[in-house]
């Protein structure tokens, strides 16, 4: 089993580099699971409210044999709940169907703007640390103006921002803003949700190295200090998107690789314009 870089957060705490999520795995299923995941060596488990199975998560961390201070578990705050005195019923509500006492990471889910209580969230999100209930503060899908405003409001930067990141759409401009903050970037659909998979150049650079396409592209994310949570519900795929520290990517499949951006590559909503609460 490959030891799992730590990736160092702001607020002094760290992160495995490779996590495994949960999205779309429903709640009966997922502490099968978290137990194939745990067994293949993550000890990083990202759900949210929205996934509606935290429940089943919890049943997972509590039957997967290891206890609660090796593993790292992340939930994200559902948009409606948005507001202080909601935000702190709101993570309450997380710990309870996890059956943990605290949280290593909680995340502001969306932004959703034009209900303008983002601000007000992330300042409840800031005394949640403060009170022990969260280690690790962060967003999700925050854009540069978004995060600009919660700093300067609180004066408090992320530790973490999730954001969708894959070969074909590589949010450089986001990443430049984090790198410039000390905020860690945290990929979700890192495998562009399986199309990036049938990408030729992706292709030959797995074959030149005796991987899959799914370890060549998890393995681009490992080398620029990303962080990566790729989901599956087979043990096999689950094992095999964590063994990706035995080889490294050239220059020259690196850049390959970067050379695959493309301004229409987004998959997911604008979080400019995804004002949906759920």
């Amino acid at each position: 089993m490959a030891d799992i870089p730590a990736i160092a957060l702001n607020d002094g705490n760290s992160i495995p580099q490779i996590g495994y999520g949960v999205w779309e795995v429903p709640d009966d299923t997922v502490p099968r699971t978290i137990a194939a995941a745990v067994e293949a060596g993550y000890r990083s488990i990202d759900t949210a409210q929205g996934y509606d199975n935290e429940e089943g998560v919890g049943r997972g961390i509590a039957q997967c044999g290891l206890p609660r201070e090796q593993l790292f578990i992340t939930s994200k705050m559902r948009t409606r709940d948005q507001g202080y005195e909601s935000t702190l019923k709101s993570c309450m509500g997380s710990l309870e169907r996890l059956g943990l006492d605290y949280l290593d990471l909680f995340l502001i889910h969306w932004p959703v703007p034009a209900h303008d209580r983002y601000s007000e969230t992330w300042k409840a999100f800031v005394q949640l640390q403060r009170d022990g209930r969260i280690r690790s503060i962060g967003v999700s899908n925050f854009l540069p103006e978004h995060l600009e405003r919660i700093i300067g409001d609180s004066g408090v930067t992320p530790a973490i921002n999730q954001i969708e990141l894959h070969p074909e759409f590589q949010q450089r401009a986001t990443r430049d803003f984090h790198q410039r903050h000390d905020i860690a970037t945290e990929c979700y659909s890192p495998l562009g949700r399986g199309t990036s998979l049938d990408n030729g150049v992706i292709k030959a650079i797995a074959a030149k190295h005796g991987k899959t396409p799914a370890q060549a592209i998890l393995r681009w994310h490992i080398q620029q200090g990303l962080v990566v949570i790729p989901k599956s519900t087979h043990a096999e795929r689950i094992r095999e998107n964590i063994d990706i520290f035995d080889f490294a990517l050239d220059d020259a499949d690196m850049t390959s690789i970067a050379d695959l951006d493309r301004p229409d590559g987004k998959m997911l909503p604008d979080p400019a314009e995804n004002n949906d609460l759920w």
